[in-house]
């Protein structure tokens, strides 16, 4: 439900071709989701079918015509609801890369600390990434913060994870 949520709330503040939408939710929302083209697409014929969305041709120029979407009183009303539910709901986050962690003792201290310096080097990116992201105003800006502080956080915990690595190996 947190991706029709995500489309119809895109989709509320202006209509869009499906491209369109696509590469607004990977440039300023990707951090909320890892929702993928094709399912992008399955969802909103899924929300046409249900009749919260309207989707109409457009043709510019000789390019082909094109599917544009906008919400329905219906997908307003599922918005809505699907907000609420949101706003008031938690789902657990999940820590995927701590797997390894969990079973680093498996290989040689000197090896753990090389791929951790790896992962250091590929989350201070993201999180350079992160801050280099464009400012908004309202509700947006707050998402792009949270991914700064969750990755800035997770830098945190790394470093220390190291140097604790480090100074088992020094003992």
């Amino acid at each position: 439900m947190d991706r029709k949520l995500l489309l119809l709330g895109v989709l509320r503040q202006q209509e869009m071709h499906g491209y369109q939408l696509y590469d607004f939710i990977e440039r300023y929302l990707a951090a909320c989701t890892d929702l993928k083209k094709s399912t992008a697409y399955y969802l909103l014929n899924q929300m046409a079918e249900d009749g919260w969305i309207v989707e109409e041709s457009q043709q510019e120029g000789n390019r082909p015509p094109r599917r544009v979407y906008r919400l329905s009183p219906q997908g307003e009303e599922a918005f809505q609801r699907l907000l609420r539910e949101n706003l008031a709901g938690h789902n657990p986050a999940y820590f995927v890369d701590d797997i390894g962690v969990a079973f680093s003792e498996a290989l040689d201290p000197a090896e753990a600390l090389e791929l951790l310096a790896l992962r250091r080097k590929a989350l201070t990116a993201e999180l350079e990434a992160a801050r280099a992201a464009p400012q908004h105003s309202g509700n947006l800006q707050w998402v792009i913060e949270h991914q700064q502080r969750h990755l800035t956080t997770e830098l945190d915990w790394l470093d220390e994870l190291i140097a604790r690595l480090e100074s088992k190996m020094q003992s």
